[in-house]
């Protein structure tokens, strides 16, 4: 099913999110996806160069029943096709040993393992087979809760008819194993690792009378390419990550004692923009001593000067606070998870603070909870996917809120053009004195409101801005309110709005 990342717009975007995921988890292979195509080792070798632990190759056979029949029938190639221009174009950079392959879509047999591990996967995907396995008869409704054996529903009489056990599916990948391991034998291979990428042992069939199969030219597909000195046909490298550089491990090794005593202390640190991905490996380090739930407001509270890199405060939990003085480049704040976030340009500028871009493009990015607030303005595509946070801003760029889903957004100085485009959830407040930005939200989805049952909230949200910022246009809002009220634009999305005046029905008639 083809996901909509709107983080990843070039292969630096994509190294910029392996390497977040890498800082959320240390211990995890981080594995990206591709699906068999023409071209796909030439991507395939920027997803190495941009440290993925795994690459898989995925062929258009597969897919589950919630995919949409168009990419089931018209999107991809075998995946034959795609692994061997993989691993050729893979070997021939010299990048084959720091990366494993894998590869899926409908494999079935031993033999199916064989033939891709012969064309250069070492690891292998079995998703379709499994689930026949368990009982699933193929009526592709996966996605509609309502599948009649009991596996793809959470409908509970549904779910009483699934007959699958757990020691069905390992037997079936011991039937795979033992007939893979037979074809080993006959090829003369002890190992998994000394038969990837030995194409010579391939050969297509001789005597084919199909009009179509018999003028196949497979010379290309099982082409065997010269690996050089200082590489190997299989993974036997780690990604350098940069892990052991990190800012963070200065900040764990700082707060470790307050983590476990749940004891708040503040640090003091000077950021660069080299210094990217900063409280996420600390955020790891807390959650995994104290899960979701975190820790107390301020617990952890890091006061930073600079200029913040990418993916500042990424996936940041409960308990953590960033107080930046300086500005902030992209993904600030992505995926933030119930941390706070404050960023003010230096002191001692000359120039119009409220007014001047200090933070970079996508910024809470697929935010689920948590505050922020920023004095100044934020680039394009700001809280997009946001379903939880709530932020207060300056001034954003194009595409804000898009596909937002939660949260509230209050906007004190200008927004770009199409605002809340597919937005379906939460509400944004927008500051419009001049009647000059309700053209620019895009309403195929959201109403334009007034405040109304509202304002307390608003209020709220703006004084907190007044208390962490110091804003002086925040404070000539806040000193005429009963007029700078009627100039506020509420952003609500229909669908939200009918969910919760129904809820209120509802209260009312209990």
């Amino acid at each position: 099913s083809p996901p909509p990342h709107h983080d990843i717009y070039s292969i630096e975007d994509l190294k910029q999110l392996i390497h977040d995921l890498k800082n959320a988890n240390v211990k995890a292979r981080i594995n990206t996806k591709l699906v068999s195509e023409v071209g796909v080792g030439t991507i395939a070798a920027g997803v190495a160069k941009a440290f993925s632990d795994v690459i898989l190759i995925s062929g258009f056979d597969g897919g589950t029943g919630a995919s949409p029949q168009t990419s089931i029938k018209h999107t991809g190639l075998p995946w034959e096709l795609g692994l061997a221009e993989t691993h050729q174009t893979l070997v021939k950079n010299g990048l084959r040993g720091r990366v494993v392959l894998q590869t899926d879509g409908q494999l079935r047999t031993g033999r199916d393992l064989a033939i891709a591990t012969l064309l250069g996967a070492e690891e292998w995907g079995i998703a379709t087979s499994t689930l026949v396995v368990e009982g699933c008869i193929m009526m592709r409704k996966c996605h509609l809760n309502t599948c009649p054996v009991g596996i793809a529903t959470q409908d509970k009489e549904l779910r009483a008819k699934y007959k699958g056990k757990p020691e069905h599916v390992v037997n079936y990948v011991r039937f795979l194993a033992m007939e893979l391991r037979e074809i080993m034998a006959e090829l003369g291979f002890k190992t998994i690792n000394e038969m990837v990428g030995r194409v010579d042992k391939l050969k297509s069939k001789e005597g084919l009378s199909h009009w179509k199969a018999k003028h196949l030219k497979l010379d290309h597909l099982l082409y065997k390419v010269h690996i050089n000195n200082n590489d190997t046909a299989y993974n036997t490298m780690k990604q350098d990550h940069g892990i052991d550089k990190a800012l963070d491990n200065e900040l764990i090794a700082y707060f470790k004692d307050s983590i476990k005593s749940k004891v708040a202390k503040i640090k003091e640190i000077k950021i660069r923009n080299i210094n990217r991905s900063v409280g996420t490996m600390l955020s790891a380090e807390m959650t995994r001593l104290h899960a979701e739930a975190g820790l107390e407001d301020d617990t952890l509270y890091i006061k930073a000067k600079g200029t913040a890199g990418q993916s500042f405060a990424a996936f940041v939990n409960s308990g953590i606070t960033f107080e930046v003085e300086g500005d902030a480049n992209d993904y600030f704040g992505k995926g933030l998870c119930g941390g706070k976030l404050i960023l003010t340009p230096p002191k001692e500028i000359s120039y119009d603070a409220f007014g001047t871009i200090i933070l970079g493009n996508v910024a809470f990015y697929g935010a689920t909870s948590g505050e922020a607030y920023i004095y100044g303005g934020a680039g394009e595509r700001f809280a997009v996917r946001n379903s939880g946070v709530n932020v207060v801003v300056g001034s954003i760029g194009d595409h804000g809120c898009e596909y937002m889903t939660g949260g509230r957004v209050v906007v004190l100085d200008g927004i770009g053009k199409n605002f809340a485009a597919g937005m379906s959830g939460g509400i944004a407040y927008i500051y419009d004195p001049d009647k000059a930005y309700a053209q620019r939200i895009n309403q195929e989805m959201v109403d334009l409101d007034s405040l109304e049952e509202h304002e307390n909230e608003l209020k709220e949200m703006i004084s907190s801005y007044i208390h962490y910022t110091n804003s002086k246009e925040a404070k000539e809002i806040m000193d005429d309110w009963e007029q700078n009220k009627t100039l506020f634009i509420k952003v609500m999305p229909r669908d939200y709005k009918r969910v919760l005046n129904e809820k209120k029905a509802k209260e009312e008639e209990v």
